[in-house]
């Protein structure tokens, strides 16, 4: 086993929110505006609590009155860095968090978390239906606010019976709530389509062509790589190297017949790892018609 730190966390600023904030065991704990004497008090209290319990602290209950506000910074703090992809940038669930917890910092932030129960529940979700959101995005919103108590749980942060409570808020039922219905997306219409794609530059055409005839997502066709596809018999396939549930461990295949290996044929290179749709390879290529233009 690993040895124990045997540095003493620091007293720290959080920028975002103007507290002091000391991490001890890669949690955070804030402590109140950032150079009071009460922080400070605060931060003195803590590290004497964790090395009278051997450099760890103990697990924080309810009656340390820890604050709805106080728990949405900490479970932020973590949400930052585990909502991102395989290259460390944000990804969009982190934008939908950040958009559920609004309501429950402005409704419930001075609110101590482990009081926060179904009624209160149910009033974010009464709140967000006033704000005429879709009952799926009221669903969504709900359940993402239920998830901060279950991680709160599992860090011993609140009482386990708190989101236990939480679980018996159902969602909304289709033609059994005041929430709008919203329409389902239909894809565009086949005119539509066909009408744009002379005026398109021609990756872009070839992007929508593939999509029409595969049904794979905009973000895997942008992400296509000769060496993704396995080129052997009168089938293509083709695994994206990233898509939206390869955090999970699922594989995706997507398989392209003879008409989408057309598509794909004239931008084969010798660059395995090239992007075949870059837009940048095509405005490097624009620039060089004109500038020939140019010369003649």
């Amino acid at each position: 086993m690993s040895k124990r730190s045997q540095r003493t966390p620091s007293y720290c600023l959080h920028k975002a929110s103007g507290q002091a904030v000391v991490r001890i065991d890669g949690v955070d704990h804030y402590l109140g505006k950032y150079g009071t004497a009460e922080s400070r008090a605060e931060y003195d209290r803590l590290i004497a609590e964790w090395l009278g319990n051997g450099r760890r602290l103990a697990a924080p209950t309810a009656a340390d009155g820890l604050t709805v506000a106080e728990l949405i910074l900490v479970y932020w703090q973590w949400a930052e860095r585990y909502y991102r992809d395989e290259h460390g940038e944000p990804g969009q669930e982190l934008d939908n968090v950040r958009t559920a917890l609004k309501a429950l910092r402005r409704l419930y932030g001075h609110t101590p978390a482990a009081a926060f129960g179904p009624l209160a529940l149910r009033a974010i979700q009464e709140n967000l239906i006033k704000s005429d959101l879709s009952r799926g995005v009221v669903n969504a919103r709900v359940n993402r606010v239920r998830r901060v108590f279950k991680w709160a749980v599992s860090y011993q942060l609140i009482p386990s019976a708190v989101y236990e409570a939480l679980r018996t808020v159902s969602g909304l039922q289709r033609g059994r709530c005041q929430a709008r219905e919203a329409p389902s997306v239909q894809p565009a219409a086949d005119d539509h389509v066909n009408a744009t794609l002379p005026f398109l530059p021609a990756p872009v055409r070839a992007m929508v062509e593939l999509q029409r005839l595969t049904a794979c997502r905009a973000g895997e066709v942008m992400v296509m790589r000769a060496i993704d596809l396995t080129m052997s018999g009168p089938v293509w396939t083709y695994r994206p190297a990233s898509h939206k549930n390869k955090h999970r461990g699922l594989d995706r295949v997507i398989f392209l017949g003879p008409q989408a290996q057309e598509v794909i044929k004239p931008f084969l290179t010798t660059n395995l790892e090239a992007y075949l749709f870059s837009p940048r390879a095509y405005v490097a290529a624009l620039h060089l018609r004109r500038a020939q233009r140019s010369k003649t």
